[in-house]
């Protein structure tokens, strides 16, 4: 009898967290952060609240999760290594860029961005992604191995400033221009 128990705990575990989960990427899509509650979370998913603070210290954690595990962007913004390093930026920048062109798009990165501020490994999971830190990086690197950029070229800024532009031009409630994120890239790059 023990060992019943024992085998059914991981499998109502697994459901629990997977339920969670889907409620939290469900819920943030639908409401944003700001009315993301772990009340809300827990009565969508189906289980006490104590049990996601279990897992989760914080709703910023969970929203980091549902992030590393593709459940809020579920796009891999892979960077393409073409030999011209700022045609191959503007490629993965107009793609991620086009999150913003999404009904919900801005809506979803504010409110990526406000959960950042009260989790920081929400800003990490965002930067990750998108492909920042692994693709863009690696693509800038080749840049410097190719001459296209200078050898004391900042890999890891320069990839952190091009995301810090693509936030401020998804923090415009109005209107925004993603050429102005382009034109940036374009002279940075410009050899």
């Amino acid at each position: 009898m023990a060992n019943e128990h024992h085998r059914s705990g991981p499998v109502r575990s697994t459901a629990a967290r997977e339920a969670i989960l889907e409620a939290t990427a469900r819920l943030f899509h639908n409401h944003g952060y700001d009315r993301l509650t772990i009340e809300g979370i827990a009565k969508e998913a189906g289980v006490g609240k104590q049990t996601i603070y279990r897992w989760w210290p914080s709703r910023g954690a969970l929203i980091g999760e549902c992030l590393a595990e593709g459940r809020l962007i579920p796009v891999d913004f892979v960077v393409p290594d073409t030999g011209d390093l700022a045609a191959d930026v503007e490629t993965w920048l107009r793609s991620v860029l086009s999150i913003l062109e999404e009904p919900q798009g801005g809506v979803l990165l504010r409110s990526l961005v406000a959960a950042a501020t009260e989790d920081a490994s929400v800003g990490v999971h965002l930067g990750e992604s998108l492909g920042v830190e692994k693709y863009l990086s690696e693509r800038l690197r080749g840049g410097i191995r190719d001459g296209q950029l200078p050898e004391e070229a900042p890999v890891e800024q320069l990839g952190r400033a091009i995301l810090g532009a693509i936030i401020v031009e998804s923090l415009g409630r109005g209107s925004h221009d993603p050429s102005s994120v382009v034109a940036l890239t374009r002279f940075l790059f410009a050899r």
